[in-house]
C-alpha cells in the first residue's frame, strides 16, 4: 500500500539510498526532515556538514523541515517527535540498517505519534546496500573517518565500486563495517537520480588528528549538468 510519508534525512548516503527506495516503492514524499544538533555531537542523528542539506533539499525539489536538539538522547527524541507531529504524513522513512539503538528509538517516537516506520534497508546485507548504492546511481563522497585503516586519503573520496572493493579489503583485515553502520566513516551525498542538480563542493576544509578527521564543507552549490 503506498503512503505518504516524511524522510528523516540526514544528506548521507543511506538517508539517500533509504528515499529512492521508498520512492521507487510508489510512496509519496512531500516532506524531508533533518535534526540539526547544536553540539558537536549527537546520540542518533548526523553531525557533519548537515548544513548542506539545505542544498540537497533544493536539488531534490522537496520541502525540508527542519528542528534543533542540544544533542542529547532525550532532547534528539524530542525533537524528532515535534517536527514529525506536525506534518500530514501517515509514515516515516528512515535509512537505518543495522542499529538496533536508532530502530527502536525511531519505533518509539514514531508509535506516539501514530506514524509507521518504513526502513527499506533494515537488516539488509551490507554488501548488498553497498552494491544497491552504487547501481542506483547515488554519488557519496565520505567526510569523516573514524577508523584504523582508513586514513586521511579516503576524506573526499567517492564511494564508486573501486572504494567499495578497497572497503571489503580493510573489512577483512580491520574488521569494519564496509557501510560505515559501526561509524566508521560519515558520508555526503553529492548527485542522485532524484537530484535536479548535483551539488558541487567549492571549498573545504580538512581536519585530521590522532587517527581519524573530517571534511568540513565551507563553499557548496548546484551545479548544471
Amino acid at each position: 500500500m503506498n503512503m505518504r510519508l516524511a524522510a528523516l534525512y540526514s544528506g548521507g548516503k543511506d538517508s539517500t539510498l533509504a528515499l529512492y527506495v521508498a520512492l521507487q516503492m510508489g510512496h509519496e514524499i512531500p516532506y524531508l526532515v533533518t535534526i540539526v544538533p547544536k553540539a558537536e555531537e549527537s546520540w542518533i542523528f548526523h553531525v557533519p556538514n548537515i548544513d548542506v542539506v539545505p542544498l540537497m533539499a533544493r536539488s531534490l525539489e522537496i520541502e525540508l523541515v527542519t528542528a534543533e536538539t542540544s544533542g542529547s538522547e532525550d532532547a534528539d527524541m524530542q525533537s524528532l517527535k515535534e517536527a514529525l507531529s506536525g506534518l500530514n504524513v501517515e509514515g516515516v522513512v528512515t535509512g537505518a540498517v543495522w542499529s538496533d539503538y536508532q530502530w527502536d528509538r525511531m519505533n518509539t517516537v514514531c508509535g506516539e505519534v501514530g506514524m509507521k516506520v518504513i526502513a527499506p534497508l533494515w537488516r539488509k546485507d551490507q554488501d548488498l546496500v553497498l552494491n544497491e548504492l552504487i547501481s542506483a546511481g547515488i554519488r557519496s563522497v565520505i567526510i569523516g573517518c573514524y577508523a584504523e585503516g582508513l586514513d586521511e586519503s579516503w576524506l573526499g573520496r567517492e564511494i564508486d565500486s573501486k572504494a567499495a572493493e578497497e572497503l571489503r579489503i580493510l573489512r577483512e583485515k580491520f574488521g569494519i563495517s564496509v557501510i560505515g553502520e559501526g561509524g566508521e566513516y560519515e558520508s555526503l551525498t553529492i548527485d542522485s537520480p532524484m537530484h535536479s542538480k548535483p551539488v558541487s563542493i567549492k571549498e573545504y576544509e580538512k581536519e585530521w588528528k590522532k587517527g581519524s578527521g573530517t571534511l568540513n564543507v565551507k563553499k557548496a552549490e548546484l551545479a548544471e549538468r
